[in-house]
Order: structure tokens, then sequence, then C-alpha cells
């Protein structure tokens, strides 16, 4: 999605502008040169442009234009190859971002910052046990001036978790007095199964900035109160059930198929989230001289949510069946608390950054910069298995998990040094970098009332402590007309410490600490070949470090249960593509050939135990996993006809196990299979018409084809519970500006009410209105 200043800014990453930016141009709009774009006015992304590897953007008016944003995730909807697992708005704890060659279990395989700081959660990796999405919450659509994508681990600037992708959101600062204030709402008629109801979210925000000689300042508040349509289901295996007359014979049940094919029944939902959110962003900058700025942002996120669950089953009274011995047609099973579980959470989590940049653009610039995410509190209260609905939803035993303490520390010293002055032969980036993990996680037994009373006795407790220090250097050179070539590389040593598991105060097991070091080496090459055409070629290491959750993290609740290996091997990458790029008239296209061979891919594999009647999720270290792969992007405004924005882009991928001593049933079953979560083919389509000034109208689609959730593919049905689907979307938006002030829009997200599904079912069709003010 690129409007001609990102447009500009994607034909500048292989030729950028040497001379230092005047203040004047600041305002400039973008000008040719020789046939190529280049941007006269101030860097137009965060990312580090002189990069010459694929990079996309969108800017707050193509988002506020074209996209239903009700999260920050919602910005990327339309990128080539990317998709955020987003089940419902205000999804906090499964929106886990999927690149070309990671799926949506491998959160710690891409990399998410707002303004430069660290918002991925690499304390753990997916879903399995605890959850490690990034902190979308900590960024609202209302403050995203734009969103950048670089796609790949060819900068030496960031850690090895960049493999798939780093998502940078630069968000406003005022250079003047502005007020705005939004409302939304979101209604979705929801119907699967037995269930058959409409689900609801309100949006409020209202946000203050200006600029007051050096300093300038932000503030903005949000509140959502959304609630989510169901997204599990107790379940019985047919096969499960013991022939006979026991049990109290119930109707009910809903007779499906599993992601296996196998009948199963469908008892009731789960995981019906009632979430409360609110937001707090304050941002300080203050320019300590004409050259020299320091910059400070506080963000607060709270969350309350209430998880339900709801049976389908009815005895013959026409009561509700939760627990106890049924019978379904000619079989009896034995239902326990753990089938319709009851959650209630209370969270917040505070987000600090500070920073004193330069931007002199002479011989020598820097930057020193600090970050501290903390999970000020962090509380989860869920039913026992011996305390079933309904008693369950007034109290009675339970658990209470805790995860205050928790977090991660960032430092970074960057310096930038241009030894040939405003020629610009050689740029050279270097810096130091440090990230600090702390994983603290208790869950204790309440034996009287889970929903109110402090812990008791230790159901598991796990914690651990994550270092990577690091050291990286990148040289752009401009050795010739035409030619750029990008060569760094990127030391790091890392260190896993204090980490222990338990699961009674008598059952304590420590691990002894571990410490390894890799280097990184990346290059970039890029090739003016005709005056609106670059070539461009890119090749990089990347390690991902096992994270202290998948290290230490085991943990066990009355219906999930993860499995821990403190023995993990880090994670050892090689990415290169290829890319030829041409411009034409007001538009851009790109063809990116891409490949990538991983070694001792860290995997995390839920799997349901029927036995145990919960899901169980192992890591593991993967072989070897071989993806290559072609991508198409067109971005263009004004394209056939005045008025019409669009963006189109189409991906092919192979993705297969090449080499793997583990197996799933049996030995060398995963090998020859499809990587998890990676479709073979997926498209994204966004165009967007400006009747007038005042009015447009947007058309999107996305389509993702067949894929599987599981390592040795077993999982032939998608279109079910724990199965991963096709899908084909349509969403539509419409965008009036009343007056100066008021904006109303209307949208629809999957017109076409397509059922689909990624372990969770996704949201249906869903009508969004929103009315903004702004002064």
């Amino acid at each position: 999605m690129n409007n001609r200043t990102a447009l500009a800014a994607a034909l500048a990453l292989a030729f950028p502008v040497a001379a230092p930016v005047r203040a004047q141009e600041a305002a400039d709009p973008p000008v040719k040169t020789l046939g190529v774009v280049t941007v006269t006015g101030p860097r137009p992304t965060s990312l580090p442009t002189q990069i010459p590897t694929t990079m996309e953007g969108a800017t707050r008016e193509q988002i506020e234009r074209s996209i239903n944003a009700t999260d920050s995730e919602d910005a990327l909807k339309y990128f080539p190859s990317l998709l955020v697992r987003k089940r419902y708005i205000g999804d906090y704890n499964h929106a886990i971002l999927s690149s070309r060659a990671s799926g949506t279990g491998n959160s710690a395989r891409s990399a998410v910052y707002a303004d430069g700081i660290l918002l991925s959660n690499y304390l753990g990796n997916g879903v399995g046990g605890l959850s490690f999405p990034p902190r979308w919450g900590l960024v609202t659509p209302e403050e995203i001036e734009r969103v950048d994508v670089m796609y790949g681990p060819f900068s030496a600037a960031y850690p090895g978790n960049s493999v798939g992708a780093v998502v940078d959101y630069v968000t406003r600062m005022p250079t003047q007095f502005e007020a705005h204030a939004k409302v939304g709402y979101v209604v979705q008629p929801f119907d699967l199964h037995s269930t058959h109801d409409t689900y609801k979210a309100w949006q409020t925000s209202a946000s203050l900035g200006g600029k007051a000689g050096g300093l300038a300042w932000w503030v903005n508040v949000n509140r959502t109160d959304s609630d989510g349509q169901p997204l599990t289901f107790a379940t019985r295996l047919v096969s499960a059930g013991t022939p006979g007359s026991a049990g109290t014979p119930v109707t009910g049940a809903v007779l499906s198929a599993n992601n296996a094919n196998a009948p199963w029944y469908l008892l009731g939902t789960g995981t019906q989230y009632a979430t409360r959110q609110d937001h707090l962003k304050i941002k300080l900058a203050y320019d300590l001289t004409p050259q020299v700025r320091a910059s400070y942002v506080l963000g607060v996120w709270q969350n309350e949510s209430d998880g339900n669950s709801r049976s389908y089953l009815r005895d013959a009274q026409g009561e509700t069946v939760y627990s106890g011995p049924v019978n379904i047609d000619g079989r009896s099973y034995t239902l326990a608390g753990g089938d319709f579980a009851l959650t209630r959470e209370k969270l917040t989590h505070l987000m600090h950054g500070l920073s004193v940049k330069s931007h002199t653009q002479g011989t020598w610039d820097w930057e020193v910069a600090a970050s501290l995410y903390d999970y000020d509190k962090d509380q989860k209260r869920q039913n026992a298995a011996a305390n079933p609905q309904p008693g369950a939803s007034i109290g009675g035993a339970g658990t209470l998990a805790d995860g205050g303490g928790t977090g991660w520390k960032t430092l970074a010293l960057k310096g930038t040094w241009r030894p040939d002055g405003m020629a610009g032969v050689h740029v050279v980036d270097f810096g130091f970098q440090q990230e600090n993990y702390t994983l603290r996680y208790r869950t204790s037994s309440v034996p009287g009332n889970y929903l109110e009373d402090g812990a008791d006795a230790i159901v598991s407790n796990v914690r651990g402590e994550a270092r990577l220090q690091s050291l990286y250097a990148q040289d752009l050179w401009r050795f010739a007309s035409g030619w750029n070539a990008v060569l760094g590389g990127r030391a790091e040593r890392w260190q896993a410490s204090d980490g222990l598991t338990a699961f009674s105060a008598s059952n304590v097991q420590t691990w002894p600490d571990r410490h390894e070091s890799f280097f990184s080496p990346k290059a970039a090459l890029s090739w003016q070949w005709l005056p609106d055409a670059v070539l461009k070629a890119s090749l990089g290491r990347a390690v991902r470090m096992p994270t202290v959750a998948e290290l230490y993290g085991a943990t066990s609740t009355t219906n999930s249960q993860f499995i821990n290996d403190p023995n993990l091997r880090p994670e050892r990458s090689w990415t290169g593509e290829f890319s030829a790029e041409r411009e034409l008239g007001g538009a851009l296209a790109r063809l990116t050939f891409f490949a990538e061979r991983t070694h001792d891919a860290l995997y995390s594999q839920t799997v349901f135990d029927n036995a145990a009647n919960r899901n169980v999720s192992r890591v593991q270290n993967i072989g070897r996993i071989d993806t290559k792969g072609i991508e198409a992007a067109f971005s263009g405004n004004d394209v056939l006809l005045r008025g019409l924005d669009l963006s189109a882009s189409v991906t092919y991928t192979r993705s297969f196990i090449e080499e793997n001593d583990g197996f799933v049933a049996t030995p060398g079953d995963t090998i020859g299979k499809w990587q998890p979560n990676i479709p073979r083919w997926r498209a994204t389509m966004l165009a967007s018409y400006r009747f007038d000034p005042g009015l447009s109208a947007s058309l999107g689609l996305r389509y993702s084809g067949k894929q599987y959730r599981t390592l040795d593919n077993s999982d032939v049905n998608g279109f079910t519970y724990m199965g991963v689907s096709r899908y084909f979307t349509i969403d539509t938006r419409v965008r009036w500006q009343i007056t100066k002030q008021w904006t109303a829009a209307f949208g629809i997200d999957n017109l076409n009410d397509y059922k689909y599904w990624n372990f969770h079912p996704y949201p249906q069709r869903s009508y969004n209105a929103e009315l903004k003010w702004d002064l």
C-alpha cells in the first residue's frame, strides 16, 4: 500500500539521497533525478532505508480512507504475504504475525516496534501454554502516522527474530496544537453450530497534542469494550464413548468431524471473551539543540477480560447440563469443569521509552535509547476441574495464575559515520544493543472462592532470565554510478539463566545456565539497470534464540498443558531474495524471488489429549525446513482513471520439512510435509476510489489457500475447530468528510460471510461504523 511519497521511499531504498535535508525543503514533494525518485523531505520511515531489500508502507491517510481499523494490527491487513491472526476486536493473546516463511504459530520470528520501542514479546513463542503475541494494544489506530515493513533479516541492526519481517509503527508527534475524538461501533451476527448470537464492540478515543518552542507533546486515551465470538468448543470423539445406557440422556450435541476427519461431538462453546481495555499514551519530545532531540514515551494498557462458556446439552427437562456422566446417542461420557471453563483476567502493563538522538546529517550522528516493558499486574483466575458450572459462575475452587514481575528491558547505542561527508560514497551504521527478558509465572490453587481469594499451594511455578548482547556494523557503499552495496554483520552473545520449573513446593527443578555466541553476516546489492527500473539482491543469516518460556515455561491448567525443553538449540536461518522493481508512471511493480533454509526450527505443536481431555503443547527443534517462493506486488495512484488507487499482491510458496529426527506418531512422519501455517497461495487487493476530496470508497480482497497446522499434515479437514482452512474475504469501507471537523465512515468486513478457521473460528460478517472529530 503506497501513495506517491511511499513510492518515492521504496525507490529511494536503493538510491538514498546523500545530501543533508534542508529545513525549507521538508515540505517539498518528491523530485525525479535521472529517472529515480528521491525524497527531499524528512525520512519517511524509521526503518533503515539504505538496505536495498523489499519494503512496504502505509500512511495514516491510506489507513483512514481504506481500512476498517479497530486495532493497530489492522493496518497490516493488505500487505503482501502478511497475516495477523486476529480473532476478535481487542485480541490480546493470540494475534500473531505471520510472513512469507513464518506461520501464525511463530511469534518470535518477526519484530514489531513502535517508534523504535520493542512491542514483540520474546519471552516466548506462539500461544502454547502462555501467549506471546506482540503488544499491539500499546498503539491505537488513531496514533499511527505510518507503518512500514521490511521483509527478511537483511539489516544488521536487528536481532535474529527479524528473520520473517520487521514492522515499525511511526506514531504522531504534532508540530502545532491539535485535538481529535473518535467513537466506533461494530456488530457481528454470528451463526455457527448451535450458536446464534450477535456480538458487539464499542471503541472511544481522544487525543491532544501540540508544540511550543522546543517542546512537543501528545496524549492519547482509548477505551475498547468488546464481546467476541466463542473461540473454543468442548468436544468428545464418538469412539471415546462407552456403548450402553449409563449417564444422563442429553440432547443438543452437534455431530461433526475433527481436523483428521474423525467423527466427534461438539458439546458447547468456550473462550467467549468480554474484554474491556483502556489505553493511555503520553509522548514528550524536547529539542535540546537544533540538532539533538530527547524523547520520552509512557504507555499504560489495562485489561479486564471474562472468558465464558456455554453448554449445548439439555436433559429431559430441558435443563442445561454442564457436568457429570452423560449419554449421547447410546454412548456415555463424563464431563468436568475443564469442559466449560470460566476465566477472569485483570492485567496492567506499562511501557517506558527514552531516547536522545542527533540528526545533523553531517559526518557523525548518534542515538542512545532505552525501553522497559513491565507486567505490573497480570492475573488470571479459572475454575477447577472439580468445580463445574453453573456453581463455578459464583465461586468455588479454582486457580490463580500470576505473571507480575515479568517483562523486558532494552538498551541501544547507535552511531552513523559518513566519512565522505556530502559525497556519501560510504555511510556506516554501527552500534551495541542489549535485551534482558524476565519470566515470572506462578499458578496457585484457590480452595475457597477462586474469583476473589488469594493464592494457596503451588500448582506450577516457572521463572527464568535471558540476555542478548549484540554488536553490529554495516556499510552502504556507492561504489559506481547506479550501483549500491551494503555489507554488514552482527555478533551476538546469548545467555539463559536462573531457570526454574516447579509443580509443587517439593517438586522443583532448576536448570543450568547456558550461553552461546553467533555471528550473522548480511549483504545486499542494487543496480539501476534502466532509468525507471532497479534490480536488488539480499542475503542474510539470522539466529533466533530459544525463549525463556520455551526453555523453562512448563505450565498446566484445567484444560491445557505446555511441556518445555531446557536443551533447545537456537534456530539458524539463511534467507535470500532477488527483486526487480519498475516505476510505471504513478505506480510501482515488483517481482521478488525468495528462499530460506532453516536448521533446528523451533516449533510448538499443540495436540488434543483425549484421555486427559486437554490440549497439550510441546516445543521441539525441527531438523531442516526449506522454503522457496515468488511474490508479485503492484501499487499505484490514479490507476486507469483519476482518483483510483490500487494495490495488489500474489505470493506462491513451497515450504517443506526436509530433515527431522523427531516425529508425531511414527518416525519419519514429518519428512516431506508442508511447514505448518504456510499456504501455497495467498493474495491481497485493495482498491480505493476518491469521488471527490471528501468522499471515498474502498474494496479489499484477501485470499489464502489450503494449509496445515500439524507437523505431519494429518489435519486434512481445515474447516473445523483446531483446523486451519483456506479463506477468501471481501471488505468494504465508505468515508465521508462531512465538514472540516467531522468525518463519518461505514464499512463491512467479511462481506461475503466466509466461515474460516485458524484453530479457532475467525469473525463472520461484521458491520463497522465510526464518527470522528478533528480540530
